[in-house]
């Protein structure tokens, strides 16, 4: 199986149980429900679908809401599109009426009303993933002119960033506010915030979602130009559980060429913090109406799994794409392949670690005696999945398996890279939680009789947070 976890956008390609079940097989481990379209009732349908696929596969899986955030957008146009020309002029103007399919090659609405604000003459505006480029010429009153300095065809609705950030949009909308209450009410695991500048962002976020009643962990889509500065995006991965490596509207604030390095950057600074990271935007993209990637896209996902990402995500490719099973598929083994061409050097890990945490400090234990000693396999007893976690911040080779009697534990996990969650039901006495876990472990056929495992757990058992103790056993034999 492979360590590397995929994340799958649904949408109209995807929306049925049996699509749904057809990707867990092909290697999904978590879907992600796009909330900048459809309604709550869309996205609770979604859910429980994929729910019952889970079930029906014998897999857990994880739900990511996806939050839409301050997206900019260009308003209505008459016929749906225009053509703006290189060399002329366009006025984006706040005034307007944006709902009204009234904008034209000259002049379009705005949905963001303080973009007259945040901007000034010399800046540089991309339109459509960056496929368009304005440069502002002067600002006057609601009207923002600009001459066109890259052309093409502009459609409804359309995004527009500015080069190098510095739009003054909140984080969170009063549409993402009334999103995190569904994401609370379909019991999402995780919650992407996009756009978040600064870790006030994610804070705020957090607020918001436990005064609703929800658990989700909070994934936070560096996308902006602002986010990107060191000591900004230490503070906002602090305040998150993880981050999403969100490649599309971060190129289009600071360029194409920067993103790679920042990729890498930010993988490992994650990993670093013992947090999660998601490499997403375009990864398959040429998939969405081709049965085979390219070999850069191949190159791409490769990469990412090199760079140590818990996972890479699908977007069209397997919302509203012709192969959205062909493409997870494919993704899989890609991400093996990958995998296998690795050289594990746990050692290096721990140079001049220390851990100021017992459970820390055994989850370490665990991976290093797993390690040399060869094992089959590590067995993380926890209520939290906390210990796993850890775990899985160092590649091994050895696979983890996080057994909990927590079904939200287990769904989380299904991100962790390397990770393999399990629901085990177990009571407060060590031993016969330890004899649960073997015997799970082997009903599902990864372990032998002589295999040997590395089982984790907390005494007394069933505290959160309160991993303690190392055992190392081998499969089958009588323990005392």
């Amino acid at each position: 199986m492979k360590a590397t976890k995929i994340v799958a956008t649904l949408g109209p390609a995807s929306d049925s149980v049996e699509i749904i079940t057809a990707l867990i097989h092909a290697g999904a481990d978590v879907f992600r429900l796009n909330f900048s379209h459809g309604t709550p009732e869309d996205h609770a349908g979604r859910a429980a679908r994929v729910r019952e696929a889970a079930m029906i596969a014998g897999r857990e899986v994880a739900i990511m809401g996806d939050l839409q955030g301050p997206k900019i957008r260009v308003g209505k146009f008459e016929g749906g599109k225009a053509m703006l020309v290189q060399g002329a002029a366009f006025v984006l103007d706040a005034a307007m009426d944006n709902k009204a399919p009234i904008s034209n090659a000259q002049v379009a609405s705005l949905d963001y009303k303080e973009l007259p604000r945040d901007v000034k003459a010399g800046d540089t505006l991309l339109l459509n993933d960056g496929l368009l480029q304005l440069k502002v010429t002067l600002v006057e009153g609601t009207k923002v002119h600009t001459l066109v300095e890259l052309g093409g065809e502009l459609g409804n609705n359309k995004g527009i960033n500015k080069l190098g950030g510095g739009l003054t949009a909140p984080a969170l909308t009063a549409k993402d506010l009334a999103d995190i209450v569904t994401a609370v009410a379909i019991d999402c695991d995780y919650l992407a915030v996009s756009f978040p500048k600064h870790a006030a962002d994610m804070e705020t976020a957090r607020t918001v979602l436990a005064a609703s009643g929800g658990k989700a962990k909070l994934i936070a889509k560096i996308e902006r130009a602002e986010a990107i500065i060191p000591q900004t995006l230490d503070e906002i991965i602090d305040a998150s559980d993880g981050i999403m490596v969100a490649r599309g509207d971060l190129a289009v604030e600071v360029g194409n060429a920067a993103v790679p390095a920042l990729q890498k950057r930010m993988i490992k600074r994650a990993r670093d913090k013992n947090k999660l990271v998601i490499t997403a935007t375009q990864m398959m993209e040429s998939m969405i109406t081709a049965p085979v990637p390219t070999r850069a896209e191949v190159s791409d996902v490769a990469n990412a799994v090199l760079d140590g990402t818990d996972a890479v995500m699908l977007s069209a490719e397997s919302a509203t794409g012709k192969y959205p099973v062909e493409t997870v598929r494919t993704m899989t083994a890609i991400v093996l392949a990958a995998e296998r061409s690795q050289i594990y050097e746990l050692d290096r890990d721990f140079i001049n670690q220390q851990f100021a945490r017992v459970d820390q400090a055994i989850a370490m234990a665990a991976l290093f005696t797993a390690f040399h000693l060869n094992a089959k396999a590590i067995a993380a007893l926890s209520q939290s999945g906390s210990t796993a976690l850890w775990m899985s911040r160092h590649d091994s080779g050895v696979p983890i398996y996080a057994l909990t009697p927590e079904v939200g534990a287990a769904r989380r996990a299904a991100l962790y890279r390397g990770v393999r969650p399990v629901v085990v039901p177990f009571d407060s006495d060590r031993d016969s939680a330890m004899l649960a876990a073997e015997t799970a472990l082997r009903a599902r056929g990864d372990l032998q009789d002589g295999d040997a495992i590395v089982i984790t757990c907390g005494e007394p058992m069933g505290k959160s947070g309160g991993t303690n103790a190392l055992k190392v056993v081998r499969v089958g034999e009588h323990r005392g």
